[in-house]
């Protein structure tokens, strides 16, 4: 028997992140929960046998299992913190996704979490106007005051202070390894645009012009940003890097 599939499946929005959240359930909650209950599970035991006039003291295995305990709670208190990160992450990937999908009825082919060597590339767009790498941000807004980001070409900042990791060196970094990729497997040499997204945010910049190698954009401005651009690309040049990218893709474990 075999599977009815010819090829494996393209990646959904947020795909890695739902894999590592999964990951963080087994591992780092599931299993030291376990672990907890079986301390607990010995340590009644033995106070039961100590109850009942039977020689065993309970209380090392007491001990014990009050060392497991503050373990446990510890391990799964991190775990669910940092479970809640990458469902924010999720959620605001899939939001992304959405709409960058609005752009397939303007031609474009739009990919999701496309996996490199110890990265990913949350979104890519293949436009007639060109190829765009989409790396999402979601971060928490403050409880009060602006929810306003600013783009002063070279770093994304909060107010007055740089954001404590700049994106658009990593989204540049990604942008130059797509265009090699690109070039490798189709023999394209294609210009690659980087964008930087932040859902919920407002993004103030003058430099997302359209001769700028990166953009800082709100989610719902990227695909009219995009559609309005000179077209670079032939439909025949579309499908071509599609069905490069596509093959990269499904070969990719």
């Amino acid at each position: 028997m075999k599977s009815p599939l010819k090829s494996k499946p393209l990646n959904n929005p947020g795909q890695s992140l739902e894999v590592r959240l999964n990951d963080i359930a087994v591992e780092r909650v599931y299993f030291p929960l376990t672990i907890m209950m079986f301390a607990l599970v010995f340590a009644a035991v033995e106070w039961i046998r100590w109850y009942s006039n039977s020689p065993p003291n309970p209380l090392m295995i007491s001990v014990m299992a009050l060392l497991v305990v503050i373990w446990t709670v510890y391990k799964v208190a991190r775990a669910f913190k940092e479970a809640g990160t990458i469902k924010q992450g999720i959620a605001g990937e899939k939001a992304v996704g959405q709409f960058l999908e609005r752009l397939r009825s303007d031609g474009a082919e739009v990919f999701h979490d496309i996996q490199g060597e110890n990265f990913n590339l949350d979104h890519v767009v293949i436009h007639r106007s060109g190829v765009y790498v989409v790396e999402t941000k979601t971060m928490k807004k403050p409880a009060s005051g602006k929810t306003e980001l600013t783009f002063d070409g070279e770093q994304v900042l909060f107010g007055n202070k740089p954001l404590p990791r700049n994106p658009v060196p990593q989204v540049s970094a990604a942008s130059a390894w797509l265009k090699e990729l690109l070039a490798e497997s189709s023999g394209r040499k294609i210009h690659v645009r980087g964008i930087v997204t932040f859902p919920g945010w407002y993004v103030r910049s003058s430099h997302n012009r359209n001769n700028s190698r990166i953009w800082v954009l709100n989610p719902k401005a990227i695909p009219s940003f995009i559609s309005k651009q000179s077209d670079l690309l032939s439909p025949e040049d579309v499908h071509l890097l599609k069905f490069h990218l596509g093959k990269f893709i499904r070969a990719t474990p």
